[in-house]
Formats: structure tokens, C-alpha cells, sequence
């Protein structure tokens, strides 16, 4: 004969087997109703979206932000536009290789100087007085790939380049 019980967490009737409550059983409807009462972490508004998450402690304690969000896209997000740019980024030079990023914003047109090719895939920056830490406009030039490396290894195509810039 099958008792009837009360499910723990969410207080419905059920019936079952007395054997299964001899042996521990019967303490939940369903096994939907067991799993939800083992969980044991919150639900967490996502920091970007504001989705309401579930997380487990483990999760909550391990954070080093106390940030927490609903899938991998929105931490790419906070991580990418918000909390790793400029110095706060583990890989920051103290700006000495932003020069492409530099030029790029600016209304300098990508042109190489000498040979006039458009595309920006083959485009290099040139720094006209060889100092990589100068990163001024006025020092910073166009070159494709090809005449950057006769600019830097032939003393005539130098020469061309210094009569381009004037």
C-alpha cells in the first residue's frame, strides 16, 4: 500500500512505496524538486545585461571582480570596453606601440608616400626619425611593406622618401 508524503521543497503530495522510505527515500515529489533543494548558490543579475543568473558559492567566492554575468559574450564585453584598456591592461607598454591606432584615428589618408597603394592590409607606419617612441603625427608616415624595407635598407629610396614628405 503506497504512502502519501510531503515533498520538502515544494510541499506537494505525492504517493510512494514504504520501501523506498525505509531505505531513505520519499523526501521529494520529483526529481526536478530534489536537485532544486541541493542548489545551494543565488541567482545574480548579469553585470551588463542585468539577465538574472544562477551561480554556484564556488563561483561567488572565487570572483575577483564581484562581477558576475550570463555567458561568456557579456564578460567579453566588461572585460574588453570597460575594465582591461590602456594601462589597466596586464600587456600595457605605456603607450609606445599605439602609433598604427594613432595615425589611424587621425585624417592622415592610409597612402603609402612613395608608390601610392590604398590598401591597409599591406600599409605600415614609418617613423620618420627612427625613434619608436616618438609617436607624434608630424613623425609618423605611410609606407606599404615593400618601401618600408627600402626606405629603411637603401639610402636613394630614403632620400625619395624625404622629398615626398616636403
Amino acid at each position: 500500500m503506497p504512502l502519501i508524503k510531503t515533498c520538502l521543497n515544494c510541499s506537494k503530495k505525492f504517493t510512494i512505496k514504504p520501501y523506498w522510505v525505509k531505505v531513505g527515500g520519499g523526501k521529494y515529489c520529483s526529481r526536478k524538486c530534489r536537485d532544486e533543494a541541493f542548489k545551494t548558490g543565488k541567482i545574480i543579475s548579469c553585470f551588463i545585461c542585468g539577465e538574472n543568473v544562477y551561480k554556484q558559492l564556488k563561483a561567488l567566492k572565487h570572483s575577483k571582480s564581484k562581477k558576475y554575468f550570463c555567458g561568456k559574450s557579456c564578460q567579453a564585453i566588461w572585460r574588453n570596453s570597460i575594465e582591461y584598456i590602456g594601462e589597466r591592461h596586464p600587456n600595457w607598454k605605456h603607450g609606445e606601440y599605439t602609433y598604427r591606432k594613432n595615425i589611424l584615428k587621425s585624417k592622415v589618408k592610409p597612402v603609402c608616400v612613395l608608390c601610392k597603394i590604398k590598401d591597409v592590409r599591406v600599409l605600415a607606419v614609418h617613423h620618420i626619425d627612427k625613434d619608436r617612441k616618438n609617436n607624434k603625427l608630424d613623425n609618423l608616415a605611410w609606407l606599404c611593406n615593400n618601401c618600408h624595407v627600402l626606405v629603411h635598407h637603401y639610402k636613394e629610396e630614403r632620400e625619395k622618401f624625404t622629398e615626398a614628405l616636403v
